[in-house]
């Protein structure tokens, strides 16, 4: 599994390695029932904490993404992809609201924001 860890990210770690799963399941990368390295191996392989591979599969766990059998391991769960569809328009409402508030503060207007939404998505 190829994951990687940035120092300079402010994300945690564990989410980075936590989002990156994630992805990796969605894109269909991994399948459902394969298994995932074990926390020891995964930690040993990005040079981190066992610790912080821990927090990263139960956050995996915890969002519905594995399911950890104790002495087998963690696997990949049956997706619900309304699910996460659900938690990616949370995200993406919290950040555009902030986007609003930086504009707000800034002068921007409302046309200038669409503007601005359309460039970053590639349109003219």
């Amino acid at each position: 599994m190829n994951i990687n860890i940035s120092n300079s990210s402010g994300e945690p770690i564990y989410i980075q390695i936590s989002n990156q799963i994630k992805t990796l399941i969605l894109e269909g990368k991994l399948k459902e029932g394969e298994a995932l390295p074990s926390m020891r191996i995964l930690a040993t392989e990005l040079r981190i904490s066992f610790m912080t591979t821990k927090r990263a599969y139960e956050e995996l766990e915890r969002d519905g993404f594995i399911e950890s059998y104790t002495g087998r391991g963690s696997f990949v769960k049956a997706q619900n992809l309304e699910l996460y569809r659900e938690e990616q328009i949370k995200r993406v409402e919290s950040l555009l609201m902030e986007a609003s508030d930086t504009a707000q503060k800034a002068g921007i207007t409302i046309d200038e924001l669409h503007e601005m939404l359309d460039l970053v998505n590639g349109g003219d």
